[in-house]
């Protein structure tokens, strides 16, 4: 990437955007809230930290900017560090003062897609399948991958979001969407062209977190349970 080009675009960023833009972290488990983008800059998308803009003078280049409070700037520029270019992934050109410049995905989501009845292919899978693996031999740890975490554009699998990649905690989200995929959507969904509301989709997204979340406080309470009985045997 042309490097007047990104300090033409880092220079509109300090002086045209940061001033009057208006994002807050109400709750980090929601979107982060937008109130005010000066023109003419655009919203992408938000996060539970960030939100996403570009310019339309930069077309092929998206800022990511972390709301106030929120940490995890320095972990994901350092995990885009680590896995370079990679034509599945984003590649950040830039990373200051809470913002990253990043190369622009374009694409539809797996979640968009079964919205819209798009048909899915087996090879958007394997090739996100060969993404994490690719993450993985340099050090990082797949996580959070999802259905609005990763991409299709011409066939191709993208994953968008990789700044969990330093969280070394177990995650299986990706593999209980493989099974969804291939045990649901290839024999029942895609042979049908089904296109699956938004209200179900989120049904089953909240569901999961929340079978997510009960499993893991069981987990935990099962381990603090087995070192307590470990203890007490000790003591006699």
């Amino acid at each position: 990437m042309d490097k007047l080009h990104i300090n033409q675009l880092v220079g509109s960023i300090q002086f045209e955007l940061l001033p009057k833009l208006r994002i807050k972290s109400v709750n980090p488990h929601d979107p982060i809230q937008v109130s005010y983008i000066p023109t003419p800059w655009n919203l992408l998308g938000t996060g539970n930290y960030a939100a996403v803009f570009y310019h339309p003078n930069y077309p092929n280049l998206v800022v990511k900017i972390y709301a106030p409070g929120r940490s995890g700037f320095e972990e994901e520029v350092e995990v885009y560090q680590r896995l370079g270019s990679h034509p599945a992934f984003s590649e950040c050109f830039y990373a200051k003062d809470g913002f990253l410049i990043l190369r622009r995905l374009y694409g539809t989501t797996l979640y968009d897609c079964m919205n819209l009845g798009i048909p899915i292919p087996r090879k958007v899978i394997q090739d996100i399948d060969k993404a994490l693996d690719y993450a993985r031999d340099r050090g990082l740890f797949p996580h959070d991958i999802h259905g609005r975490n990763v991409m299709m554009y011409n066939g191709r699998g993208l994953v968008v979001d990789i700044s969990d990649f330093l969280d070394e905690e177990e995650c299986s989200k990706w593999e209980n969407l493989k099974k969804a995929y291939y045990l649901l959507y290839r024999p029942l969904i895609s042979p049908l062209r089904l296109k699956v509301p938004y209200g179900v989709l989120d049904v089953v997204r909240k569901s999961y977190r929340a079978v997510g979340n009960f499993k893991t406080r069981c987990e935990k309470l099962l381990t603090m349970f087995k070192r307590e009985q470990k203890q007490n045997r000790g003591v006699r």
